[in-house]
């Protein structure tokens, strides 16, 4: 039976390294502190709706100052996406 031939193989030779680009991310200190902000205002809202029994922060709103809470706190969670 006649041999198979030995394939060369060629030398491994790694690809080119590409050069990293630098990110420019920005200022973004203030995105924290406006978090925190947005969700603490936003507890202290519902907290003090129901501690008052609803006479405060704004009477006229009712049960709606419940909504006015958590908007407050989704406000929060919103300028959370921008923090890097």
């Amino acid at each position: 039976m006649p041999k198979s031939r030995i394939r060369k193989k060629a030398d491994f030779t790694p690809p080119p390294t590409k050069q990293a680009t630098a990110i420019k991310l920005g200022n973004r200190s203030w995105v924290a502190p406006v978090m925190l902000a947005f969700f603490l205002i936003g507890l202290a809202w519902i907290v003090l709706f129901y501690v008052t029994e609803g006479d405060l922060p704004l009477t006229s709103l009712g049960n709606w100052n419940i909504v006015v809470g958590f908007g407050f706190i989704a406000g929060g969670f919103g300028v959370s996406t921008q923090w890097k």
